[in-house]
């Protein structure tokens, strides 16, 4: 099992101790609040995710092992989505990213339960992760 493989996991156990899904927004929301914040430099177009309803700037750094991320959006629950694709890609090897399908989205049955919008930004932001991590992929 993979880096990425075994923080998908986690979250899935997390989320499993969880009742309903009105337990399980608050806990996106929650998680979305202790985000910190990105500078006001960084909220900037070409840090900005497309195809999200929402404002959402993501930012990537490589330092030749592993992809860090950080991100923010201006809406709650996308906040909250942001600090799950952070907790399973961010300090993790490129290679591990890309290998990995996202198979906690239907676990979690997010798709279900997300308005197309949202269930549209989370794809996009899922998308720019792997651009993100193809980039810092050394090439075959």
């Amino acid at each position: 099992m993979n880096e990425v493989q075994a923080a998908q996991q986690q979250v899935v156990e997390e989320f499993g101790f969880f009742d309903n899904w009105m337990d399980r927004y608050q806990y996106l929301i929650d998680l979305g609040r202790k985000l910190p914040d990105l500078s006001a430099e960084e909220k900037n177009e070409k840090n900005r995710i497309a195809g999200c309803q929402s404002q959402v700037w993501f930012v990537a750094e490589f330092d030749g092992e592993r992809l860090r991320f950080r991100a923010i959006s201006d809406a709650a629950i996308v906040s909250g989505l942001i600090a799950l694709l952070l907790r399973i890609y961010s300090d993790k090897p490129a290679a591990d990213i890309l290998a990995t399908p996202a198979d906690f989205v239907t676990a979690l049955e997010l798709e279900q339960h997300l308005s197309p919008t949202r269930s549209n930004g989370l794809a996009s932001m899922l998308a720019a992760i792997r651009a993100f991590a193809a980039k810092a992929s050394p090439s075959p």
